[in-house]
């Protein structure tokens, strides 16, 4: 036999209420959300039970049970336990596959707990870790580019954050290579599934250290994204409400985009929502962000859907209805399970744009039975006053020999603004990374400034001797100026010397004002003054070039320019003045360029 460990091993705490760990039927067991927040606590712990081990006991040579102290077979007790942690954003979890190992941690056993009434100790030891902090390296967060429909892959995601890729390599054997390199593109900065695995170092009777691998199996593999949960606002931490867009199907129980605008509700009656968020007719991004696990309805799980999109209804002031729409651009991201349906479980997050300008270019007519879609439509009109969205499936059940339609989501609310532009001074649309993982926009009007910072570097130099002159009278009978060497003779150079500018530090400051706000969208709103990632958009010479030199890239004049929000307080509530506006104060994440001296 091989090397092996005394006893037996179990997973005890994971981030799932999972059947195969002892844990089970400990805690409220409604944990099964399979997409969970980096930023909680992702904790995996192993359970080494052995005979006549308790956590106060130590390891010991003397258990080893192979014939020799060195013998290469045996079982020994366990005294590390070695956590692998691998990421990836494969789609079906196959491993090794894409997965990538992004971190090993040794962990001796866990601090002893005794006993509160005589102070025993459990049986067993327990080796336990917290992996959080390792996976948010790996996420960050994904743009889509502007007036885009989707981004282009799944796994690759848009726009990424985290460190640039190096982007001098290129693929192919030629001096020129391919247009696409293979080697400068890193993967989705908004999701990531995880799998742990676990070997353990157990002690031989010579008291060495030996390797056993495996053993213990795998717990279910979980998905997790860069969100941000807080202890006050979110049942997340104990139910399934929210982020995660599975298969069933009640109307009360949908799960929502990932936003906090406070634009959404369950029911499709506009008049249940609070809010509608407003949207300009040129604004080209505009973004709804979700994750999907399986794509089947909840009452027959043999049904695979053959359509998948966000469907839209336009309304008057009056709340007539308009027109009917859908936007599908993102089943391009979809795995499919044969050419008229796709698969089940997909594992991936979804973006789509749902501007009102690039509505009105690629919006869809809605249709029961078939793909692609076809006929398009323009459904925002000059009379269009809001519009709604909602994610759902069409399949054929083999029950009923009928076609159904189910929603999956919350329906999301939209309100046109129809002010002008003030010529003078442009609006300001931000965009930032929300608190859910995905990206929120907003467009600031009011009482915009710009202006620079500025600061000088200063030295002093040793001045110009001015009390010597030189003249003409020994230049000759030419008299001609170029027998001079140069212009800077001696005599004269009073243009510099003493103290002089060795650098300029300028940074542009910018504010603008935001409309009133009520209490929930200024709660929302906060969420752009925490973030770490916030963009503003610019429509400059540069962005203009990028769409001609590559429209499948940047489909748009305007770009994403970085900035740093420099409010160090910013008030959300005011019970005496009722509405607030939040003042948003910021700066060129690029800073202004100036010569040296």
């Amino acid at each position: 036999m091989a090397i092996g460990y005394n006893g037996n091993v179990s997973w005890g705490i994971v981030p799932l209420n999972w059947s195969g760990t002892n844990l089970t039927g400990a805690f409220y067991d409604y944990r099964l959300n399979l997409l969970k927040s980096t930023h909680d606590p992702l904790r995996y712990q192993i359970q080494w039970m052995a005979s006549g081990i308790n956590e106060l006991t130590e390891p010991s040579k003397g258990n080893w049970t192979g014939s020799t102290p060195t013998s290469g077979t045996g079982d020994g007790d366990i005294v590390n336990v070695v956590f692998k942690v691998y990421a990836t954003t494969d789609r079906d979890n196959t491993f090794p596959g894409d997965w990538d190992l992004i971190g090993t941690i040794k962990k001796s056993r866990d601090i002893v707990n005794k006993k509160y009434d005589d102070g025993t100790p459990p049986n067993g030891h327990r080796f336990t870790v917290d992996v959080r902090r390792l996976v948010a390296d790996e996420l960050s967060y994904s743009l889509c580019p502007i007036n885009k429909g989707t981004w282009q892959s799944p796994f690759y995601g848009g726009m990424n954050g985290g460190l640039t890729m190096q982007d001098n390599v290129l693929d192919g054997s030629s001096a020129m290579g391919n247009p696409i390199s293979e080697y400068n593109v890193s993967k989705n900065g908004s999701f990531r599934h995880l799998r742990i695995s676990a070997n353990f170092e157990v002690v031989n009777g010579a008291g060495e250290l030996k390797e056993v691998v495996g053993g213990a199996g795998n717990p279910p593999t979980i998905a997790v994204i860069n969100s941000v949960n807080q202890f006050e606002r979110d049942s997340l931490y104990y139910t399934t409400q929210f982020l995660h867009d599975q298969h069933p199907s009640d109307i009360n129980n949908p799960k929502r985009f990932n936003t906090r605008c406070p634009n959404w509700y369950y029911h499709p009656d506009k008049n249940k929502v609070a809010y509608h968020k407003k949207v300009r007719n040129n604004d080209e991004a505009e973004w709804l962000q979700w994750y999907v696990y399986k794509t089947y309805n909840g009452a027959d799980s043999t049904d695979n859907y053959n359509l998948l999109e966000l469907y839209g209804e336009t309304f008057t002031e009056d709340g007539v209805s308009e027109n009917t729409f859908v936007l599908a651009d993102f089943n391009s991201l979809l795995e499919e399970f044969s050419s008229t349906l796709f698969d089940q479980t997909q594992n991936r997050m979804l973006v789509q744009n749902v501007s009102p300008s690039f509505i009105n270019a690629n919006a869809k007519v809605p249709q029961s039975q078939s793909r692609p879609y076809l006929a398009s439509i323009s459904p925002i009109t000059t009379n269009t006053h809001r519009y709604s969205l909602y994610f759902r499936g069409h399949y054929y059940s083999q029950a009923t020999s009928s076609w159904t339609s189910v929603r999956h989501s919350a329906v999301n609310w939209f309100e046109m603004d129809r002010e002008d532009d003030k010529n003078a001074y442009d609006f300001v649309r931000f965009h930032w990374l929300n608190s859910m993982g995905g990206i929120d926009s907003y467009t600031a009007k009011r009482d915009v400034v710009e202006g620079l910072t500025i600061s000088r570097d200063v030295i002093e130099r040793k001045s110009g001797d001015r009390t010597w002159y030189q003249n003409d009278t020994n230049m000759g009978s030419l008299m001609e100026c170029q027998t001079y060497i140069s212009d800077t003779m001696r005599g004269g150079d009073i243009y510099k010397g003493g103290r002089e500018v060795t650098n300029v530090n300028a940074e542009k400051t910018q504010s603008v004002y935001t409309e009133p706000l009520n209490k929930s969208v200024a709660k929302w709103l906060e969420e752009m003054m925490l973030s770490p990632n916030v963009w503003i958009e610019k429509d400059t010479d540069a962005t203009e070039m990028g769409n001609t030199m590559n429209p499948c890239l940047r489909p748009s004049t305007k770009e994403y320019v970085p900035v740093i929000i420099t409010n160090s307080d910013v008030e959300t509530v005011n019970q005496e003045k009722g509405l607030v506006k939040f003042n948003i104060e910021y700066t060129l994440a690029h800073k202004v360029i100036t010569q040296r001296n």
